[in-house]
């Protein structure tokens, strides 16, 4: 039995667990005009790309494929001619060829712009390892905001604030949300640098040693909220399929959509890692 290129596009991407995919095909142009070989060219390695973003090996690029579509202004799925156009523009931009198609040059660029919205990792590029905020400054989580698997008590104020906002919003958008109260619980929040370093040598995971050293949750800024998690692996695993399952629920699909509402962006290795940098962080095209 012979299928369209159409009906195996969609097929799958239901399969792999994309939202809307089918109703996407339906609002953007599938395989016409001047970008039709690429869209075809993109459904295919959106599965089939063999390659390593961060070091280890990945199939395909659907984890990063939410913060994409965000980037370039985009809702279509990859398989169409106007998710094509919209990233042959994203190229464009920034001096990349204007391919429309998904390489690692456009990978890196995505990367390298969501990195430089994360005031921390700029000042880390400059040397700099900013100041854990004085205690007065920081808030306690209630029980009910706190994942059981990595109890956290602290943030900034001002942060929680934010954060607590960002959850009412989200409770109230997002049926997913809203039937599971552990989704966007914070698994960790402020961590005081002694103990972080302590943590890091006990478990033998200090990234180099930028972790025991100089980490984003010293700032009170950052915090890692629970996606979901595939089943068998830990609500921070950052295998790769670990990573894909995360990023393809409903959950993290809104925080693409809606964090920067809230002051928070991304950081695009880890799915459940958001820090705050001001009362609104716009991102992306909108």
């Amino acid at each position: 039995m012979r299928v369209g290129m159409a009906g195996l596009i969609v097929a799958a991407a239901l399969a792999w667990g994309l939202p809307d995919a089918a109703s996407a095909q339906g609002r953007c142009e599938t395989q016409r005009g001047q970008w039709a070989d690429q869209a075809v060219a993109n459904a295919i390695s959106l599965y089939s790309l063999e390659w390593t973003p961060f070091g280890t090996t990945e199939w395909g690029w659907g984890t990063y494929l939410p913060l994409l579509q965000k980037e370039i202004g985009t809702d279509c799925e990859p398989g169409t001619s106007d998710f094509a156009a919209a990233l042959a523009a994203f190229q464009a931009r920034y001096a990349l060829p204007a391919t429309g198609g998904f390489d690692q040059a456009t990978f890196d660029v995505l990367k390298g712009v969501l990195q430089e919205r994360r005031p921390f990792v700029m000042a880390r590029v400059r040397d700099e390892c900013p100041d854990p905020p004085p205690l007065r400054e920081l808030g306690y989580l209630e029980a009910p905001e706190e994942h059981a698997d990595r109890l956290t008590r602290l943030l900034r104020r001002d942060v929680l604030a934010s954060y607590r906002r960002m959850v009412a919003a989200a409770r109230a958008e997002v049926p997913e949300v809203r039937n599971d109260p552990e989704l966007l619980q914070i698994f960790s929040g402020f961590r005081d640098p002694e103990a972080d370093a302590a943590r890091c040598a006990t478990e033998r995971n200090c990234d180099g040693l930028r972790r025991a050293v100089c980490s984003p949750h010293r700032t009170g800024t950052a915090v890692d909220l629970y996606v979901g998690q595939l089943l068998g692996m830990g609500v921070d695993s950052t295998n790769p399929a670990s990573r894909q399952f995360m990023t393809q629920g409903a959950t993290y699909r809104w925080l693409v959509r809606n964090a920067g509402r809230f002051g928070f962006v991304p950081y695009l290795y880890e799915p459940w890692h958001w820090e705050w940098v001001g009362a609104s962080a716009s991102y992306g095209t909108p």
